[in-house]
């Protein structure tokens, strides 16, 4: 019944403007506005689009909303702190990040930084 649909992903951000700015001039992704409903569309390539929508009670997520997959993490790492993004840092048991805030030897290398919205969102090392 839902196989052989193009599903897609979204999540809520507490403003919709900074969150276009954020993800269209910082990460440099092509960003819509649906003119039916105040909403985003992140349209990434090769992916399905992804939905991001104001909630007035947003609350972050937890958890990894959004994965980028990239050849080279070190620089794409390096290439967006410049561009001001701030990553996150862990150090705890079975989650550790180096200094340059990568997780590696534990499964594939992992950067985690987040949206103003303070969504979780990472670059993987392919």
């Amino acid at each position: 019944m839902l196989k052989d649909v193009k599903a897609f992903s979204g999540y809520s951000v507490d403003s919709l403007q900074t969150a276009k700015q954020f993800y269209s001039e910082v990460l440099k992704l092509e960003v819509s506005e649906n003119k039916e409903m105040p909403l985003l569309n992140l349209h990434i390539n090769g992916s399905s689009d992804v939905m991001i929508y104001e909630k007035p009670d947003h609350k972050p997520a937890t958890y990894t909303v959004l994965n980028f997959p990239v050849e080279d993490i070190e620089s794409v790492v390096s290439e967006l702190k410049g561009a001001g993004v701030n990553f996150e840092s862990y150090d705890l048991p079975q989650l550790k990040t180096d200094q340059d805030n990568i997780m590696r030897g534990n499964g594939p290398s992992i950067a985690w930084f987040k949206d103003p919205a303070g969504n979780i969102l990472s670059v993987i090392g392919a």
